[in-house]
């Protein structure tokens, strides 16, 4: 599959993704994608929430999932609860056919 971005299939066959988030941003929203020293991709992303008791993962999946027109509990956050960088998991259809238009998605924010 040629380059998806941050999005790539897990080992239980679900889509899964970086992403940096930055809690009490002046505004959600998704800021594209950005590259670390090793050279991994992940999405931007800020929300609004404070940082505790998961405020601002709860933001950041009802924000994705408005987006992305999907239900939010195919959405979860499987790494990184507690750290700016974290691993997302989609269990939502068809793997392959998802990434394919979360990649055209992220094309299009650009």
């Amino acid at each position: 599959m040629a380059d998806s971005g941050p999005f790539f299939i897990g080992p239980d066959g679900r889509v899964r993704f970086y992403l940096r988030l930055t809690p009490k941003a002046s505004r959600n929203a998704v800021g594209g994608v950005v590259e670390d020293a090793e050279g991994a991709k992940a999405l931007k992303a800020g929300v609004t929430a404070v940082p505790e008791k998961g405020k601002a993962n709860a933001a950041l999946v009802k924000m994705l999932a408005k987006e992305w027109k999907l239900p939010k509990s195919a959405l979860t956050v499987v790494a990184g609860e507690t750290d700016r960088r974290k691993t997302l998991e989609i269990d939502h259809g068809d793997p392959r056919a998802l990434i394919r238009q979360l990649t055209e998605w992220v094309e299009r924010q650009a």
